[in-house]
């Protein structure tokens, strides 16, 4: 991020059999990252993994740094880089919503990072 702003859409289908079910619960996503088409995302639940990371980065309230690797990994992925933000949620309808991340030591006063996701 350090090269300017971050904009990265997540957008899935309208699906009709699914007439009543939540923007931040949809399952497959196609992701954006400035523009351009980097894939697919999903939701899934937090296993045993996520949460050790999750319980890691749990007393820090703002930065960014590297989680060294679990020894009991055995030649694992290695180390793992986080973030940690406040974000700013802004609801357009019900099938749109933003995520901006909001630095207050910035002096630009716009946000660095910013998710959309979007139902189309």
């Amino acid at each position: 991020m350090a090269s300017g702003l971050v904009r990265i859409a997540l957008e899935c289908e309208k699906n009709k059999k699914k007439q009543g079910i939540k923007l931040l619960e949809e399952g497959v996503w196609r992701s954006y990252c400035n523009g351009k088409k980097c894939g697919y995302a999903l939701r899934r639940e937090c296993g045993e993994e996520e949460w050790k990371v999750l319980q890691a980065v749990a007393p820090i309230t703002m930065g960014a740094g590297v989680l060294p690797a679990a020894a009991e990994a055995g030649g694992g992925e290695g180390e793992l880089m986080y973030m940690r933000a406040r974000f700013e949620r802004v609801v357009g309808s019900k099938d749109s919503e933003a995520f901006y991340m909001m630095n207050p030591e910035d002096g630009s006063g716009g946000p660095e990072l910013s998710l959309y996701l979007l139902r189309s």
